[in-house]
């Protein structure tokens, strides 16, 4: 089971880098479409969902780590 600590560090974790890599892809994205160049809905339309495969990534780690503490 794991601990208090790593689940909060997890959380916290994974919200900073989501944020931070859908903020990126977001705002360049949505800056590129208000230029005009129609690309940048490249970048925007899969913000949300690379956002929330990092916190997917840090877990999947996370239950790796600690299933190798358990043995």
């Amino acid at each position: 089971m794991g601990l208090r600590a790593d689940i909060l560090v997890l959380g916290l974790t994974a919200g900073v880098i989501g944020s931070l890599v859908g903020g990126l892809l977001l705002g360049i994205g949505l800056g590129m479409v208000t230029q005009g160049a129609h690309a940048g809905w490249i970048l925007v339309l899969p913000a949300a969902p690379l956002a929330g495969l990092s916190g997917l990534w840090l877990a999947k780690r996370l239950v790796k780590r600690m299933q190798l503490e358990d043995q």
